[in-house]
């Protein structure tokens, strides 16, 4: 594939990532902040793919003259380990977020079973609410 190809093929990709990310946003499926990081990546590899000379440019500031589109995937590819990262973080928070609050949940619910005189697990007198999990 020659490299104009290439770059064409690059464009039409990142055109579809900005689509896909704007739906998903639209949709209420993925929330604004999070999107920041899919937007910069798609924007940044448009403009990589559309600009041949920027490309050309860079691909020689690296040592990769000989063929600049290597630079459009190197570049999805540190994009794409930022993102993980990030959300690897973010995950990370929720985790231990998630086990702050049931560590509250259970010591409110034995301090009502407490007040009611109820056994463990029961809240006034009742049978413990049901747990579900979601995966």
């Amino acid at each position: 594939m020659t490299p104009i190809r290439v770059s064409i093929a690059a464009s039409i990709a990142s055109l579809l990532l900005l689509l896909v990310v704007l739906e998903l946003i639209r949709g209420r499926r993925l929330k604004e902040k999070y999107a920041l990081l899919w937007l910069v990546t798609g924007i940044v590899l448009l403009v990589l793919s559309a600009w041949r000379d920027g490309l050309n440019t860079i691909a020689g500031w690296l040592g990769v003259a000989t063929y600049p589109p290597a630079i459009l995937f190197a570049v999805a590819t540190l994009f794409v380990i930022v993102v993980l990262l990030y959300y690897s973080t973010v995950l990370s928070r929720l985790a231990d977020q998630n086990t702050i609050l049931a560590q509250r949940v259970a010591l409110l619910e034995q301090r009502l079973s407490a007040r009611s005189g109820g056994g463990p697990g029961e809240v006034d007198g009742g049978p413990p609410p049901a747990v579900s999990e979601t995966r």
